[in-house]
């Protein structure tokens, strides 16, 4: 079973979306900047980095 982890490997800032990239098995930079897309949005742009904070709380280092 797969679990999700933050990245020791493919990290810029905190390792979410190499994280995220290494769960569903595709390249970090189509994550990131599906991010960033999603965040420029009116609106969304605080709301990316709320979750992304989030996400680094809330996702567990490998141990």
């Amino acid at each position: 079973m797969k679990k999700l982890f933050l990245s020791d490997f493919d990290k810029k800032i905190g390792g979410v979306c190499g994280g995220i990239a290494e769960y569903f098995n595709v390249d970090s930079t189509i994550v990131r900047l599906a991010w960033v897309v999603l965040s420029v949005f009116p609106g969304a742009g605080l709301g990316g980095v709320i979750a992304y904070l989030i996400a680094y709380v809330v996702i567990p280092r490998r141990s």
